[in-house]
């Protein structure tokens, strides 16, 4: 997939090199290497994955020190074997060091949702089923943990509150039921918003088809055979979305439902970092 521009993801690099460099800098590396000396380094990964966050730690070395010659050898999305090189850096060895636990930090979680949201798609091979993320994400993070998501296959929920409406429980209880809600989110809504409505039983499900005004359903924490009837009521009138408690160990069987989507907070809140290294 093309890369999203350098301009929107930059800031959030800058951010964590900041944060590591501190007040003084890298003491450390200052210290201990003399001034000139260049090396090659290799990001490599240390087991199988999903390649994530190439993009943003490139962008670590290069803010460090632009001079630097990084050849990419596994672009986000791609796969990547136990021990095999995914970028190397040539230059200052000072700048490499430097920058090197901010991209390794990045590359590593972001590679982890990849490869966790990987499996998950694994799981709906022979389906129509989308898997997608959530809002769930790190506070600050949600665009390369979004892309992150993107990179293993998987697919994007709404970004925040401003691109979507998504009526829940709490807005439901707090507007005085499904019939006001909706038609409160109809009348306000533009022609390019789109409205999703989350239910957790069959009774509220059938009221939303009654009511109308709807173009998606979150069915919530429903077991596999309310999931089942509900895909069924729906007839294909709106878009279906399972949500709730959604494990990789239950993806294929919600995918046989038929249901259009999944979506899981644990692709970002609960990935694993793949693990990663810089040799010299």
């Amino acid at each position: 997939m093309t890369p999203l521009p350098d301009l929107l993801l930059e800031p959030l690099v800058r951010a964590a090199l900041a944060e590591d460099l501190g007040p003084w800098g890298d003491v450390t590396t200052r210290a201990v290497i003399p001034a000139g000396t260049a090396c090659r380094a290799c990001l490599a990964a240390r087991e199988a994955g999903v390649v994530s966050g190439m993009q943003v730690a490139a962008m670590a070395f290069r803010l460090i020190e632009p001079a630097l010659r990084l050849t990419l050898h596994r672009p986000d999305g791609s796969r990547c074997a136990a021990g095999e090189v995914l970028m190397e850096i040539e230059g200052d060895a000072a700048a490499i060091l430097t920058a090197e636990r901010v991209a390794l930090n990045f590359a590593g979680r972001l590679s982890g949702i990849a490869t966790l949201t990987a499996a998950f798609v694994t799981e709906t091979r022979g389906t129509a089923t989308r898997i997608t993320c959530t809002r769930k994400t790190t506070p600050g993070l949600r665009i390369v943990e979004k892309l992150a998501v993107l990179h293993g296959g998987g697919f994007s929920h709404r970004f925040g509150l401003s691109d979507a409406m998504l009526i829940k429980d709490n807005h439901i209880a707090a507007a005085g039921g499904i019939r006001p809600a909706l038609s409160a989110a109809r009348a306000a809504a533009s022609h390019m918003m789109r409205i999703e409505i989350e239910v957790d039983r069959l009774e509220q499900l059938a009221e939303v088809l009654e009511q109308g005004g709807a173009d998606v359903v979150l069915l919530d924490n429903m077991d596999t055979a309310t999931l089942t009837e509900a895909v069924r009521m729906v007839a294909d009138r709106l878009v279906t979305e399972a949500s709730g408690n959604m494990g990789l160990s239950r993806i294929a069987e919600v995918a046989a439902t038929g249901v259009d989507y999944i979506s899981s907070g644990a692709l970002t809140h609960s990935a694993r970092t793949l693990d990663l290294g810089l040799d010299f």
